[in-house]
């Protein structure tokens, strides 16, 4: 018999499963109880303008005062804790896919100094502005 030509594809469509598989379970992983180290990390986007650093956070359901951003050196330290809203507290769960607990994301920088650290809420992520400090040339 013949092997199958495309055998190969078949087995890294499968590697890629199992690894894929491996980063959701690392990335969702429950937090257990009293556990304070964060369980897992928000998918972020970082984009930037000439006055600002823009950082838009995943976390839908997550309100921007609960939201803990601050500069420590060269990054941004993003945290907090996303938890099921009391009502669905005990509602028999289908599927729980949005990860829960308690969160960190470390984001190194640009260059630069910057001013202020605001947040917002948009679309359903937090957007946070960082504020660059403009050098003034005198």
């Amino acid at each position: 018999m013949a092997e199958f030509p495309n055998n190969w594809m078949w087995s890294e469509a499968c590697d890629m499963l199992a690894r894929a598989e491996r980063m959701h379970r690392e990335f969702f992983r429950p937090a257990g109880p009293g556990m304070r180290a964060p369980s897992w990390q928000p998918p972020i986007d970082m984009l930037e303008t000439d006055r600002n650093v823009l950082i838009l956070v995943a976390l839908p359901g997550v309100e921007p005062d609960r939201v803990e951003a601050v500069i420590d050196g060269s990054d941004l330290v993003v945290g907090g804790a996303r938890v099921l809203p009391p009502e669905l507290r005990t509602a028999v769960i289908h599927r729980l896919e949005l990860p829960q607990g308690r969160f960190e994301r470390r984001i190194p920088l640009p260059a630069g100094r910057y001013s202020a650290v605001h947040r917002s809420q948009v679309h359903g992520c937090i957007l946070i502005t960082l504020e660059k400090v403009t050098v003034s040339r005198g």
